[in-house]
């Protein structure tokens, strides 16, 4: 890549001028006109050197190597010393053929020897229906996973199901009181019990498989049936929404696995060695405070019973012993109090500082013609996922809750998603797409040829299109390094907004592929390259979002407007 050898070069003569800084940053700059490149090196080492910047650049802008050695066609000197590089046409459209030879891997970065990372996500309760939380959870997690896995990490996924504590108990006995109710017996529900219609659906189900049988119930066994029941009934409505929403997990681990192999003695066990437990008001505690905590935490209650603190470092222990030393969990801001006491849990037990990392997202409300919309077709109690999938779709869904950075409040305007033209960042990102694929299509579909002539698209505009291809694995690293999968859903629209520029551009009159369709052969060799670079990275960038890429749209296949019609 061009800024490699800019990068390189750039050393090269910062050493021979005595200076060595520890890395050389470049970015775009905002305005074309500037060039491809630009570096404020010289301004980081002026109280280095002991001179101005200007006079610093100026120096580095003389001595620096132009041509085919770096693809640079000139260097300049701009304000108090920035350097702005500008590429040789060569240099900006081998990109073109760089995408076409790589294809689907371009974007994509070699697996590499690190250790695993671990991203566990969604977690829900199995005491429900999936709602919108969860829905936003399960796209930012699937895309951080993608993100990394681009980035060159081993990745796997996972869901800890909280199948065991006070949580499955209620539901146990919500499913029990609305199926003596089913059988007209009068049994109020728990007070902080579960209302929503699924569980009286459940309910009902149980009294068809079983019938009157545990209306009478001294032993407790038919309250543990229904348990088991509800669980696995809730656990079925969640997979199916999962897979509808297109997520998938390496594995399901279960929370009652950490009592039944002995998880949570063993924890205790450690920490008790730690010197850093002990008991107050007839409960356990751990002195977490000696980590940061804002106070202790209690590890163990005065009844026996363990805390959801407790479980929860000896969950993590077991990722950390399974080999992920780097551990990613993506939650909801409601979680934010519990991040300092596993940190603290897990270092009184050896591990490292800031282990788990966290990515923790806030609430989304859904609003239609500005108001806001509260209430579940399904469940009656509050808005599930599969109401808003249903509602939009798959992708739109996706899309919409990875567009926002996860720290802030998402609202999702039903209008704005249900919008099929180009105002919605979605479909004008996936016409762009359908768009070029018509256009090879009317080509006669033969591949795009990397060894055209691709030196004939020096128009700016060109140039700027290709450079903007051309930062997709950038992108990819960025997006990754700051697990924030919305600077990806960004960049994919503004390149759909530049592919779509560049068609309308060179083409006034509007007309099927009349952009790339010219008569000149090598001048249609050389757009047909491009517009094959665009398929490919316009399908990589959806793909790394879990998003389709549709070769075909029924505004795509219009006479008069290919991929927008």
């Amino acid at each position: 890549m061009p800024q490699e050898q800019i990068r390189s070069s750039l050393s090269v003569i910062l050493e021979e001028m005595g200076a060595s800084p520890p890395s050389i940053h470049l970015e775009r700059p905002k305005d074309p006109d500037h060039g491809e490149w630009a570096s404020n090196v010289a301004m980081t080492l002026a109280s280095t050197l002991r001179r101005s910047p200007r006079q610093i650049a100026e120096e580095i802008a003389a001595a620096f190597p132009t041509g085919a050695q770096t693809g640079v066609a000139s260097v300049e000197v701009a304000g108090p010393g920035f350097l702005n590089f500008r590429l040789s046409t060569d240099a900006v459209t081998r990109t073109v053929a760089t995408i076409l030879e790589e294809d689907a891997d371009f974007g994509r970065q070699a697996v590499s020897d690190e250790a695993p990372v671990l991203v566990e996500f969604v977690s829900a309760n199995p005491t429900g229906l999936l709602h919108l939380g969860h829905g936003r959870q399960a796209a930012l997690g699937d895309a951080l996973a993608s993100l990394l896995e681009w980035a060159g990490n081993r990745v796997s996924r996972e869901f800890y199901y909280n199948d065991a504590g006070r949580q499955i108990e209620r539901l146990a006995l919500s499913v029990q009181a609305r199926y003596h109710q089913h059988f007209g017996r009068e049994m109020p529900l728990p007070e902080d019990g579960y209302r929503g219609r699924i569980v009286s659906e459940i309910a009902a189900e149980f009294a068809e498989a079983e019938g009157e049988r545990w209306l009478d119930d001294p032993e407790g066994a038919g309250l543990e049936r229904m348990r088991e029941f509800a669980v696995t009934r809730l656990r079925a409505e969640q997979d199916l929404d999962l897979n509808t929403f297109g997520v998938r997990f390496d594995r399901y681990f279960l929370e009652s696995s950490l009592y039944t192999e002995g998880r949570v003695e063993t924890t205790v066990e450690g920490l008790r060695e730690s010197g850093l437990v002990y008991e107050k008001d007839g409960a356990v505690w751990l002195r977490t405070t000696e980590f940061g905590d804002q106070k202790d935490r209690v590890m163990i209650k005065s009844d026996g019973s363990a805390t959801y603190f407790l479980p929860d470092v000896a969950y993590h222990v077991t990722k950390w012993e399974r080999g992920f030393h780097r551990a990613i969990n993506v939650q909801g801001s409601d979680h934010h109090g519990t991040v300092d006491r596993v940190r603290a849990g897990l270092r009184a037990l050896g591990l490292p500082e800031g282990y788990p990392e966290y990515v923790l997202h806030q609430m989304v409300t859904v609003e239609r013609g500005g108001e806001e919309v509260k209430f579940s077709k399904r469940d009656g109690d509050y808005l599930t996922l599969r109401d808003l999938v249903d509602e939009v779709g798959r992708d739109v869904t996706r899309y919409f809750f990875l567009m926002r950075k996860p720290e802030a409040h998402l609202v999702f305007d039903l209008d704005w998603a249900a919008d099929e033209s180009d105002k919605n960042p979605v479909y004008k990102a996936k016409y762009a797409h359908a768009r070029v694929c018509s256009i090879l299509r009317k080509a006669g579909g033969a591949a795009p040829d990397p060894d055209a002539s691709l030196e004939l698209l020096s128009s700016e505009i060109e140039r700027e299109l290709i450079q903007q291809l051309g930062s997709f694995p950038e992108l990819v690293e960025r997006a990754a390094a700051h697990r924030a999968p919305h600077l990806a859903c960004d960049w994919l629209e503004h390149t759909a907004g530049q592919v779509n520029a560049w068609y309308h551009h060179g083409n006034p009159a509007r007309n099927p592929g009349g952009a790339v369709l010219v008569d000149d052969p090598d001048l249609r060799a050389a757009r047909l390259a491009l517009t094959g670079a665009i398929r490919v990275v316009l399908r990589n960038a959806l793909t790394l979002l879990g998003l389709d890429a549709p070769e075909r749209m029924e505004r795509a296949e219009s006479d008069d407007e290919p991929g927008e019609g």
